[in-house]
């Protein structure tokens, strides 16, 4: 089953159990992947669905930011209940030292020696941290390792 199926099952059953939030952000999240379905004009790979709930996550996460600094910690609860729905259909999360290691193939298999070869190892990485680690944590972490690298 792909994940598609399973969010629209997810639906299904927050519906039947009266679950409004829950329902609210699995019905969001159906729409987003339909729509980007329709664009593509074809069935969405499991990575692009990653990808896409990735995204929702990265706005949601924004969203708080804007709203601890208004000062509305109503709204930023409401958001981060909606991040945890959408991290339930991500896989499990990488740590930082398997990130490194990822990170540190990748550097080797492009043969990268400094901060200019970031896009080449970036290229590389983030296929295989797809929905599993943000962008910006394995930015970091590529800009970390290339900077000793070029020592």
């Amino acid at each position: 089953m792909g994940l598609t199926d399973k969010v629209g099952q997810d639906l299904i059953a927050a519906m039947k159990a009266g679950d409004s939030q829950r329902l609210a952000v699995v019905r969001l999240l159906r729409t987003r992947l339909k729509e980007v379905q329709v664009e593509k004009r074809g069935e969405l790979t499991d990575d692009e669905c990653y990808k896409i709930i990735m995204s929702e996550v990265t706005r949601r996460k924004e969203a708080i930011e804007l709203f601890e600094k208004g000062g509305r910690a109503d709204l930023a609860g409401r958001e981060l209940k909606e991040i945890e729905v959408l991290e339930t259909y991500l896989p499990p999360k990488l740590s930082e030292e398997e990130v490194k290691a990822l990170v540190g193939e990748a550097i080797n298999e492009v043969g990268a020696k400094g901060p200019n070869d970031l896009g080449k190892v970036m290229k590389i990485v983030m296929p295989k941290v797809t929905g599993r680690a943000e962008g910006s944590l394995v930015s970091k972490i590529v800009r970390e390792l290339l900077a000793e690298a070029k020592d």
